[in-house]
């Protein structure tokens, strides 16, 4: 079977079993290495990958779920730079092992384009798929309170781009 979906941005074109996981396309058919492979059931989230915006375990999606949709992975989060998400991470030196942190950006991700300023608890449900074996729960919603701050001043400084400077208004 031949599925088509935009990954990264860009137009790819997958032959193969269409029950097969995406996350062995990813990584066998396509190069992409990032997700991980945890538990294949769908349980750890180190596998993570974004589907139209969605954060979803790619070890449990089949490629034909995949046809004409757009799928993001932690290569293509922060195409031009690192994704606020991504800076946090370093700038609070987040992970430990490193292992699951791909899924866990992914996730995180989803979850600061769906709602710009989570609370701890909305956080937690959002991340409650994620398992870090090092435990860095509480560095990892400190990363995301960090991120949505950084995002918060990235609008803020794109809205003040917009808006001309008050002598430029005046006739």
């Amino acid at each position: 079977m031949t599925t088509e979906f935009s990954l990264n941005g860009e137009r790819v074109t997958v032959e193969g079993d269409a029950q097969k996981p995406l996350l062995w396309v990813l990584r066998e058919d396509l190069a992409l290495t990032g997700a991980k492979f945890g538990c294949g059931k769908g349980l750890c989230g180190a596998c993570t990958v974004q589907v139209d915006g969605v954060a979803v375990r790619s070890c449990s999606f089949p490629l034909a779920l995949a046809a004409g949709r757009s799928v993001t992975t932690i290569e293509g989060l922060g195409r031009d730079g690192l994704h606020a998400v991504q800076q946090a991470w370093v700038e609070m030196n987040t992970p430990q092992c490193g292992y699951c942190q791909p899924g866990q950006i992914m996730s995180a991700a989803a979850l600061l384009a769906a709602n710009a300023a989570p609370s701890d608890a909305d956080i937690d449900a959002a991340m409650a798929g994620n398992l870090c074996r090092c435990g860095t729960y509480p560095r990892i919603r400190k990363a995301i309170h960090h991120a949505a701050a950084l995002l918060a001043a990235e609008q803020a400084e794109s809205a003040q781009e917009i808006v001309p400077p008050a002598e430029e208004l005046e006739p």
